[in-house]
Formats: structure tokens, C-alpha cells, sequence
């Protein structure tokens, strides 16, 4: 038996439950497929030590539901104001078994049709779609296929020896098995911060290891570098505590059945070299997706992990095949927040929008805005989106000069708006510079050395850059005083559109 659908999700994690939602919402024809038999199988074991990074803020200085969400990173978007995370957990970094009775809530609630023990083996390209071969239930077709199915696969190192590390998927996560023991952790991110938090206590000896040196969130600014929570393990190496985070190449592992005996090359020390023991070496050097079943070859990043996207979440070589969730980031990796719900969730509003307008003829909605109320409007919109907020760098409005006024279309990637329209003007939120210069604090006339999130409004012509206005920045991130924001922007547009 064949079922045939336009559209087919594999995956209800997060992101297959939010585009299952959006798609649900406007009737079209969807599946979706999930090899286990719960929503969110994934966070049944990840994090292993049962704690997530994305923000639970559940006290806010505003009642307003819209501004809310940019500090709620794990809600999903609907229109049901009693299927909000925060409903469910008062902790600040919250429990993954908390975030999977809100996903089982969220499917059954909204009762999105959801195929539960049914895996994709296979894809294979076909001319007006996908064939999908499962190892349950009935082979499918599609006509646009949507890929959520996450990380799939640990990312392993090609490191000598490397089979001798346990893997952060299987390692034990009782602290007392460690106690007293060197530990080496491959890896400096999350996972492997997480584990070395959780022995910290118990172990005598912990190194963190990769060629490049850590990076910090509170320096960065991405979410998805290391959070300040595990700052306790720098204080121990700086406090000579014996524990230390090394940048350095791992040569080569060896074990004699009692000791682990490591080769290592030191990245910031002329070649230096060391051979150190340990009595337990363990892999967090995190995930990657899995290809295999994709009969067709599927184009990666440059990352080796991640998918190669158009514009849209596309594939780059396989076309009608889409991608949500964590698989969308490759085009604003490391700048802004796609791995997480709290970025995701809006991309796939905006996918779903996109999707409509390709498959089932619905244009992209936009607003038509008089030259006249175009200063409160934007100012409007920057001041409430969560949006343009949780997804700075990356999402904006478009804005698209017509003869009636100006066009608005919410939410877009801004590749994809210049890539799409050409002319455009696009107004959205920026980091400024990690640091400030030196001298006194910006004034509107010098907004662009602001160095905290701020509005920022782009000028393209022919799809290049040709101007932009910054304005100040603002401690509470409200944008709306008469000389800081209101008069430059107002004297931008009226030079830009003269009335």
C-alpha cells in the first residue's frame, strides 16, 4: 500500500511538531512520521545529565504575550495561550523529561496527525517528489518532503585509538564512577562542560581538550557556545586546582587494559608535545546528521555536519526536499539561533509561508504601509517582535517600495529577501562590536559603535548593500525616544522615500 501526501515530515521532535502545526493550521495535506513512539524521544536521553541550556525566563517586565516569548526559548507557536513552557517548569534552566510532557501535550492537544513507530530507510528522488521506504507501516510519497529528524549520529573524531573513548550517547552519568580518577573529555562545548560540571566534585584530575580555544557565550553571544553555568571549571584551573581546558590536537589513545596514555600536540606552543595518563577518556565532540538513507546523495556544509541549504532551508541539491529544526542553522551557523526552538520556531512560520506560496498558490502575506506611518511601524515592530529578537542577525522585515507605499514582509531571512526582491530595504536587530571604543558613550550620530543588540536598516539595490542607519542602543531594548530613535530614523526615510 502506497499513501500519498503533499506534504510528509520525518521527525516529531520540536520542529516536526511546530511545521505539523503551521501546516495543520492552513488544511494542507500532511503526514507525519516518527520512528519512535513518543514526541521528543530525543530529550529522553539528551542532555545526559538532565539539564537544558535554553532559557526558562518566567519572570519578565512585561505582561505583553508577544515580548514574553524572547526570553521563553522552549515554547513551540500556536494560538493556545495554555501550551507556553513556562506553565510547565519554574526552573531557569529547565529539565528535558519537563520539555517532553510539554511536546506530548502540544501534539495531542492540537491532535496533529502523527505516524508513531514508522522509520525511514530510504529516500529516493523521484520527478514530482519523494518516495519514502519504511520499515513499518506503508511506503509514502511526497511531494515536498520535510527532513526534522535532528541529529541522527554522534560526530566521532578521527582520532588513533578514538574507539577506545566512551561516547558521550553511552557513557555512565553517576559522578561516583569517576571518583578519584583522571578524566580526559574530547571536547569544549556544551556537552563536554556539562559532563566535566557534573564530576567536578568527584574526580581528581579533569582535562577538556580540541585544537581551538573555548568559546564562551558571554563573549560571543551565541547560544550555542559555552554557557556561563559551567564556569566553576575555570575557576578551578585558574585556581590550580588541577583541572585544566587544553588547546591541543589528541595524537593518538592507547589503552593497556588499565591506563589511558595520550598523545597530544599543543596549538599555541611551536609544536610542544606531551604523553599523558588518565584512567577514563570520554567523547563529547557532539552530533551530526545522518545521510545515509538518501538514495541520491545529499549536499553537506562546509561543516561536514550539517546540510547545504538554499535561501529557503532547501536542499542545495536535492530539490523539494526541506529541512527544519537544529538541520536549518547552516546558513547563519555560529551567528544567530536556528539550533534551538527559540530560533527555529519562527524559521518554520516563515518555511510554511514559503511552502504555501510554492505548493498550494497562497501569496506571502505581507501588510501595505503609507510612507506616512512607515517611522511607527518599524519602530512598532522592533520594539515588540520576538522574532527579529531571538533570531537577530539573521531574520528581518522586508520592506519593498511599491506605487501604493510600502510592502512589508515579516520574518525573512535576509539573503532570502535581497536574493528575492533585488531592491529591498530590510530592518532588523544587531550585535555592534564586542567591546567599546574608546571615548564616551555613542550618540545617535555614532549609533553604530553601539555595542549591544540594536536596530539596524539596510539599504540593497540590485541585491548589493548600498547604505544602512543604526540606531543607539538601549539598555531595556526599548527603541522609541524622540531624538535617539524617532528623528533619525524619520530623516533616513524621508531622504530614502521622499514624500
Amino acid at each position: 500500500m502506497i499513501q500519498e501526501h503533499r506534504y510528509v515530515v520525518v521527525g516529531a521532535g520540536p520542529a516536526g511538531l511546530q511545521i505539523g502545526y503551521f501546516l495543520q493550521e492552513r488544511g494542507a495535506d500532511y503526514l507525519v512520521v516518527e520512528r519512535k513512539h513518543s514526541a521528543g524521544d530525543f530529550f529522553s536521553r539528551f542532555p545526559r545529565h538532565r539539564r537544558l541550556i535554553s532559557l526558562n525566563k518566567v519572570h519578565t517586565l512585561s505582561d505583553d504575550p508577544e515580548i514574553r516569548l524572547r526570553w521563553d526559548w522552549n515554547s513551540l507557536l500556536s494560538d493556545d495561550p495554555s501550551l507556553l513552557f513556562p506553565q510547565y517548569s519554574d526552573d531557569y534552566f529547565p529539565s528535558p523529561d519537563d520539555l517532553r510532557r510539554y511536546l506530548h501535550d502540544f501534539h495531542t492537544t492540537h491532535d496533529l496527525r502523527i505516524a508513531f513507530g514508522v522509520g525511514v530507510e530510504r529516500v529516493v528522488k523521484e520527478e514530482d517528489g519523494f518516495r519514502l521506504e519504511t520499515a513499518a507501516g506503508p511506503e509514502l510519497r511526497a511531494e515536498c518532503l520535510i527532513w526534522a529528524g535532528g541529529w541522527g549520529a554522534p560526530n566521532i573524531p578521527d582520532i588513533p585509538g578514538i574507539e577506545y573513548a566512551e561516547g558521550y550517547e553511552d557513557m555512565s552519568v553517576d559522578p561516583e564512577q569517576f571518583r578519584g580518577k583522571r578524566v580526559l573529555i574530547l571536547g569544549k562545548g556544551n556537552s563536554a562542560f556539562e559532563t566535566a560540571h557534573e564530576l567536578i566534585g568527584h574526580a581528581s584530575m579533569i582535562h577538556l581538550a580540541s585544537p581551538r580555544p573555548v568559546q564562551l557565550a558571554w563573549n560571543t553571544r551565541r547560544p550555542g557556545d559555552v554557557h556561563g553555568m559551567y564556569g566553576a571549571l575555570f575557576d578551578s584551573y585558574q585556581f590550580k586546582a588541577l583541572h585544566a581546558v587544553l588547546d591541543c590536537t589528541v595524537d593518538r589513545i592507547a589503552f593497556d587494559g588499565e591506563t589511558y596514555t595520550v598523545d597530544i600536540t599543543y596549538s599555541h606552543a611551536d609544536g610542544e608535545t606531551a604523553t599523558l595518563e588518565y584512567d577514563a577518556v570520554l567523547r563529547c565532540t557532539g552530533f551530526r546528521m545522518h545521510t545515509e538513507m538518501f538514495a541520491d546523495g545529499l549536499k553537506m556544509a562546509p561543516c561536514g555536519k550539517l546540510p547545504e541549504i538554499r535561501a529557503d532551508w532547501e536542499s542545495a541539491n536535492l530539490d523539494n526536499l526541506y529541512f527544519a529544526g537544529t538541520l536549518m542553522q547552516a546558513r547563519d551557523l555560529k551567528r544567530a539561533s536556528s539550533a534551538f526552538i527559540e530560533g527555529f520556531r519562527y524559521n518554520l512560520r516563515t518555511m510554511d509561508r514559503l511552502l504555501a506560496e510554492r505548493y498550494d498558490g497562497i501569496r506571502l502575506p505581507h501588510a501595505t504601509v503609507s510612507l506616512d506611518e512607515l517611522t511607527g511601524s518599524i519602530l512598532d515592530r522592533l520594539n515588540r517582535s520576538s522574532a527579529l529578537w531571538t533570531q537577530c542577525q539573521y531574520l528581518i522585515d522586508a520592506l519593498v517600495v511599491t506605487d501604493g507605499g510600502v510592502e512589508r514582509y515579516e520574518e525573512l531571512p535576509e539573503d532570502y529577501a535581497v536574493e528575492r526582491f533585488g531592491d529591498v530595504i530590510t530592518v532588523g536587530l544587531r550585535w555592534g562590536e564586542n567591546t567599546y571604543p574608546a571615548g564616551p558613550h555613542p550618540v545617535p550620530s555614532r549609533a553604530a559603535e553601539s555595542a549591544f543588540i540594536h536596530p539596524v536598516i539596510r539599504v540593497f539595490r540590485d541585491g548589493v548593500l548600498t547604505e544602512e542607519l543604526h540606531l543607539l542602543e538601549d539598555l531595556l531594548a526599548e527603541w522609541r525616544h524622540p531624538d535617539r530613535h524617532v528623528a533619525p530614523l524619520e530623516e533616513f526615510l524621508r531622504r530614502l522615500l521622499p514624500r
